[in-house]
């Protein structure tokens, strides 16, 4: 019940030859043929995510993972069993989506392509080529002019114009310039321009109400086929779902519904369907199917169990049981009717997935349920036909296979429902956004002249939000009207309300406390905070830790070792048995050797478990992850978990992280005969075109001697740099130029000026004289940074900086001692500095002098051992280091969290969360040795006990239908298991040192 409509691309061929078929000419860009060379555009790695259904164990994730692996192009596949998802990077070259989607049904499992995270605005990836009609061209000249101007435009690789058919295509980057930026270029260059479509394309997922027959599904298909940019759609008239595809260039996404809406006169209600919320809706979808089915086989095998133990003690009804109705029972036919049903209707599951791994070379879990319920079903009904024939009527056991069959599903919905549990944090998350949004509308002049509430999916770039107090931000954004606090810890983790005014950024998710608040939106979708948050924890949760590449090793070879015991154990019983090596009396009521050794066979097959041992690792870390998302250390996959854990050093840099961040200039002393003011305007004229903080610092100090101005009140400094320089007190600067790990130099009226440390100096052969070195060591072993002036060719004063340490770095550097895990620091400083901060707050280890480039050597100094070393860093100067150590810990990232180079991001500026991060691994990974332990020694006690083996001594004899029983709940209190998890609680400063080494 789908209706498919198909836009294509109508591009025209260079030489403006004729028509062709349009899905031949969609791909006959213009730029295809540009220079005799065919290339494509955007090349390069591409990453989808699929969901994938009927997987069971990990078994099954393994064989779906081979499968994508197979596929040439394919270059990364990581299936998450937990949220039936497979993340594939690949080369869109030699594979398409198709392809994988088609892999994956071929292994005999359910696929679909995922839509993004985010349906507001485009995602481009690399550039995209628009296609624009061009009027007004009459010759070559012409051509060559509007080429020579696209070619000229910022962010525009390639152009080519046909005269034949008035087109041109440009291939460009969105994120420099626009395709309005482009057409506006033409115009003005005397010619008409307007925009036809592009290659990009975005989807949006729709749910539609008001379609109520065949009528109105034609009437949005109409609606849908006269969208200029729409290129595809698809609509489900079961389930309201319309799908559409389209060019993000041409057409938004808002433009889109409010189009819908619009042209069906208010028919027809459109809401945008959240991507998180439609994964949690089919969660649900399968706990409710899983619930009926457990629910149907419960209400067909009470009567089987009724028949077989309670009719027995009813003369009414057990004579009625005992009624011969042709060949059989009627008991016998009960059983048969009812256990089928459950069998082959409600097993039918096992039974399809049994025979999906089998076809794909590999066994799990549901083979042996599979082959369990079928040979106390077939050994039943076989007896049941034997005594027909000879008249020996053996003990039928329908009700094993119906009960365990009912058993196994009970654990199976607990299991599901449980497993939900551990993705609580993303949905905690996607909750945090609000729904919708209030836009403010203003005319050309910036007044504003109306509100409208929309989908908070819509926002677009640009739009200006208004935000009422105690309401949730849309968006991510700066504030152009109003003063409020806003509540930021359920992002960042801060529990103080921040203060925000105008020009003030803020975050979408987050509360706003008191004021009215109109903010712009800067970035949305998939830029956003919120879903980048998302995204990196959804992400780790599907990663897998290297430990569990023994459960997947286990689960590879555990079925088949397992049917081989099943039939070793039947063999030993039912030789034994003939050989008379145990009573006749063990024998159960017209039972045989046979029977007997078949009902323990079952039971070890039915009783063995890998789904325990599969599930072991990835709940843990799934629970992991999400609680240090809600404690502001997002974690980027169970790798840097397991990684965290052995941490034996822990590298600190200096400015920033051990440090508050917040430079002040404490000293000016000048040596030569200039004046104090004319001093400090020349070192801050020099230092304002850096960013570094020191400098910021320097030229905060100057602005504030000169105009008597708090600094306290622009902590950045920054704007009123700018206004400084307007009003004309700071001097022209030329040749500016800065010397990472010396300094800056530039010149000033003709002459060099140079700022910076002693090496600075003396590469430029500048002598330090005795008096102001003796100054300088003075400031350094007051762990004062000391900053040298030169001005031409002579050193003409110092400045002393300050920059205080974090208040908790003392306590943080004593705890990780205390936990076994040695602090190092490593700055850029001067040695003197750099010890008198270590003696501050108790590092031993210092390395200084240290230049941006060698802090990563530093770091693999210290694993030449093979010590496992976390590097601490404020995740973009460090970033070479972060990527260098094994684990990257980027701290106070805020709002900067797409840190590529981390494997650890923390989200506030504290460096408790450091200790955090290596406790929550340490705790995460001693539950997952917990997990493994208690599934290996629940299969090693479990087995023997089916087996039989200590029913000669001790009596103990495990039933078919309970040795399921255990099997079910062996996975589910491994699941319970990891959720405690959820219980852990952040070590506090005042607790911090009474952690000791594990």
């Amino acid at each position: 019940m789908m209706a498919l409509s198909n836009r294509d691309l109508q591009l025209t061929e260079l030489n403006g030859g004729g028509s062709s078929d349009g899905d031949d000419r969609e791909d006959e860009w213009l730029l295809n043929n540009y220079d005799g060379k065919k290339e494509r555009i955007g090349d390069g790695m591409r990453r989808i995510q699929v969901g994938v259904t009927g997987m069971t164990c990990a078994a099954c994730s393994n064989s779906v993972e081979g499968a994508l692996m197979g596929l040439k192009g394919v270059a990364k596949a990581s299936v998450a069993l937990l949220q039936n998802k497979a993340d594939v990077v690949f080369d869109p070259d030699l594979v398409k989506d198709e392809d994988i989607k088609n892999a994956i049904e071929d292994a005999g499992f359910e696929a679909e392509i995922l839509a993004e995270s985010s349906t507001s605005g485009p995602k481009p990836q690399g550039t995209i080529v628009g296609q624009y009609t061009i009027g007004g061209m009459t010759c070559a000249a012409c051509v060559n002019s509007v080429e020579g101007i696209l070619r000229g435009l910022p962010g525009v690789k390639r152009a080519v114009v046909a005269l034949a058919t008035s087109l041109g295509e440009v291939e460009y980057d969105p994120t420099v310039i626009s395709k309005d930026d482009i057409a506006n270029a033409i115009e003005d260059a005397g010619f008409e321009a307007s925009f036809v479509q592009s290659s990009g394309q975005d989807k949006i997922l729709l749910q539609v109400t008001g379609v109520l027959c065949e009528l109105d599904a034609h009437f949005l298909e109409g609606i849908l086929s006269n969208f200029k940019g729409v290129r595809q759609f698809r609509f489900d008239k079961i389930s309201g779902e319309l799908e559409v595809l389209f060019d993000p260039e041409a057409l938004s996404s808002r433009s889109l519904v409010d189009g819908i809406a619009g042209r069906s006169n208010g028919k027809f209600q459109i809401r945008v369907m959240n991507p998180f919320a439609r994964m949690t809706s089919r969660d649900s979808e399968e706990t409710s199917n899983m619930f009926r089915l457990f629910i149907s086989s419960l209400f067909l095998s009470i009567p089987v169990f009724f028949i077989r133990v309670i009719c027995p003690h009813i003369p009414l009804v057990y004579a009625l049981l005992l009624w011969r109705c042709g060949p059989f029972l009627m008991g016998d036919w009960l059983n048969w009717a009812l256990v089928s049903v459950v069998q082959f209707v409600i097993g039918k599951r096992f039974y399809t997935a049994a025979g999906r791994a089998l076809r794909n070379g590999s066994t799990n879990m549901d083979v042996l349920v599979a082959l369990g319920t079928s040979a106390a079903y077939f050994y039943s009904v076989g007896a049941l036909l034997y005594g027909v024939v000879t008249g020996f009527w053996s003990p039928t056991y329908f009700e094993t296979s119906a009960m365990l069959i009912t058993f196994v599903l009970f654990g199976k919905y607990l299991e599901i429902l449980a497993k939900g549990k551990t993705s609580d944090a993303i949905k905690k998350l996607v909750e945090l956004a609000p729904a919708t949004a209030l836009l403010v509308i203003k005319d050309k002049v910036g007044k504003c002249i109306e509100e409208r509430e929309i989908d908070a999916l819509l926002i677009q770039s640009g739009d200006t939000l208004k935000v009422l107090p105690g309401t949730k931000l849309p968006a991510d954004g700066i504030v152009v009207w109003g003063t409020s606090y806003v509540n930021e810890s359920m992002v960042t983790g801060e529990a103080v309300p921040v203060s925000k005014e105008i020009n003030s950024p803020v975050i979408g998710g987050t509360i706003n406390l008191h004021g009215v608040l109109h903010i712009q939106a800067t970035k949305v979708g998939s830029d956003a905070v919120l879903s980048q948050i998302i995204s990196l924890v959804e992400m780790a949760q599907m990663s897998k830790a290297p430990i569990q590449k023994f459960a997947d090793f286990v689960a590879s070879i555990f079925v088949p070792i397992v049917v081989t015991l099943a039939l070793f154990t039947w063999l030993c019983w039912y030789v034994a048995g003939v050989l008379g090596a145990y009573p006749e009396q063990w024998l159960p009521e017209n039972g045989t050797h046979f029977v007997f050794a078949l009902m323990f066979s079952i039971s070890v097959v039915v009783i063995a478990c890998p789904c325990a041992l599969g599930l072991a690792t990835p709940t843990a870390v799934m629970v992991a992850t999400g609680v240090g998302a809600n404690n502001g250390v997002l974690i980027k996959g169970g790798d840097a978990l397991e990684r965290a854990q052995k941490i034996k050093y822990v590298i600190f840099d200096k400015t920033g992280t051990l440090t508050q961040g917040r430079a002040t200039v404490t000293t000016a002393k000048v040596f030569t005969k200039m004046d104090r003011g004319e001093f400090l305007t020349l070192v801050a004229s020099a230092e304002a075109s850096s960013e570094h903080p020191l400098a910021k610092a320097v030229v905060e100090y100057a602005r504030h001697f000169h105009f008597f101005d708090d600094p306290s009140l622009n902590p950045d400094g920054q704007s009123h740099s700018k206004e400084s320089t307007a009003s004309g007190w700071l001097l022209d600067v030329s040749d500016f130029s800065a010397l990472p790990g010396r300094g800056i130099q530039c010149f000033i009226s003709g002459k060099q000026v140079l700022v910076g440390n002693r090496k600075l100096l003396n590469e430029s052969g500048i002598t330090i004289p005795d008096h102001v070195e003796s100054f300088v060591v003075e400031l350094e072993e007051s762990a004062r940074t000391g900053i040298l002036v030169a001005y031409d060719d002579n050193l003409i004063g110092v400045m002393g900086i300050a920059d205080p340490v974090k208040r908790e770095a003392a306590v943080v550097v004593e705890g990780l001692l205390k936990m076994g895990v040695r602090p190092v620091m490593v700055t850029g400083d001067n040695w003197r500095t750099a010890h008198a901060v270590a003696r501050e707050i108790g590092i031993l280890d210092v390395m200084a002098d240290v230049m941006p480039a060698g802090k990563a050597d530093a770091v693999r100094s210290f694993q030449k051992d093979g010590s496992i070393v976390a590097m601490v860093g404020d995740g973009i100067n460090d970033s070479p280091a972060l990527a260098a150590a094994d684990v990257g810990m980027a701290i106070g990232a805020g709002t900067d969290i797409a840190i590529e180079a981390a494997d650890y991001v923390l989200m506030r500026n504290s460096l408790e969360d450091v200790i955090i991060a290596i406790d929550l691994s340490r705790k995460t990974f001693a539950r997952i040795r917990l997990n493994y332990i208690f599934a290996m020694a629940y299969n090693v006690i479990a087995i023997p006990i089916a087996a039989g083996v200590f029913f000669p001594s001790l009596g103990i004899k495990l039933p078919p239908w309970a040795a399921g029983a255990c099997m079910a709940l062996s996975s589910v209190s491994v699941v319970c298991s990891s959720l405690l998890l959820r219980r852990y609680k952040k070590p506090r400063l005042t607790t911090i040192l009474e952690i000791t080494v594990e």
